[in-house]
């Protein structure tokens, strides 16, 4: 991670700069940590856990932290001598498994757990193909957040990206149905990030209504799809001619204005 922060006026100046121009030394690291095998890695800085690059990454420093196993020891220390942040605009992915508890129902805890390792390493490497940071699992739910310190400008772009490309490991695009059906929210907006919590129980995340409003969007997204806010389908380039639908969400008092993106298995030609 980058040397302490200088003396500024504002903590949250500072936060701001690192979180959207960042520090070069630590994107280059981290486009090379990400390929080098294997899941799981480092939230932050890719360090991969295991594989045959774990030993040196240990070496490093960069070892699974114990109280944060999704981040490495390095990585901890450093958020948690820091503990800041600062408001950001940042793209949201939320994916969620559609009836999981019917899909639960019908197989051994055993199974279920299986199925969720899969979506979990999946997901981890599509989000990390697309330089983006995995925030956390919630039981059936990804949490993802593109932001320009590992994203770059065109972090909305990236965002939409990984959501399709979720979508199409999940099996969405294969002819026999997809394995685990997924929908995906995708929201660009301003948001707070940061170091939250104390000591040990110190961790990276994002908060406020825009989390909200990309939370409410996977929940109500089908299998197969995935609902852009037009903010972000803007900011990603998105072809403005994309059917939009304007969505009463839970919790807001104003509708949603998205696109909707599907990815479905092609249709058979005929004969």
């Amino acid at each position: 991670m980058p040397a302490d922060p200088p003396e500024v006026d504002s903590e949250a100046a500072y936060w701001r700069e690192f979180l959207t121009k960042g520090d070069g030394a630590e994107r280059r690291l981290r486009m090379l940590f990400k390929h080098i095998p294997s899941d799981p890695r480092c939230s932050l800085c890719a360090a991969p856990f295991k594989g045959p690059g774990a030993p040196f990454m240990r070496l490093m420093g960069k070892g699974q932290s114990p109280q944060q196993p999704r981040t490495c020891t390095m990585c901890f220390n450093w958020v948690a001598a820091q503990h800041g942040g600062a408001e950001i605009e940042a793209t949201m992915l939320f994916a969620d498994i559609r009836g999981s508890t019917t899909i639960a129902e019908g197989m051994t805890p055993l199974a279920f757990r299986s199925l969720l390792d899969r979506f979990y390493t999946v997901a981890t490497r599509v989000v990390f193909d697309e330089d983006g940071l995995v925030d956390k699992f919630v039981g059936d739910e990804l949490v993802a957040l593109f932001f320009p310190l590992f994203s770059g400008p065109d972090h909305a772009a990236k965002g939409v990206a990984a959501a399709r490309a979720l979508l199409e490991a999940t099996g969405h695009a294969d002819p026999e149905g997809p394995w685990v059906p997924v929908g995906v929210g995708v929201h660009t907006g301003l948001t707070w990030y940061g170091a939250v919590g104390q000591g040990d129980q110190t961790e990276l995340t994002a908060v406020g209504d825009a989390m909200n409003t990309t939370a409410r969007l996977a929940s109500t997204a089908h299998a197969g799809e995935i609902l852009v806010t037009t903010a972000a389908a803007a900011a990603a380039g998105l072809d403005p001619g994309l059917e939009r639908r304007s969505l009463e969400l839970k919790g807001k008092q104003l509708p949603t204005e998205v696109v909707s993106i599907r990815v479905d298995p092609p249709v058979a030609a005929v004969a």
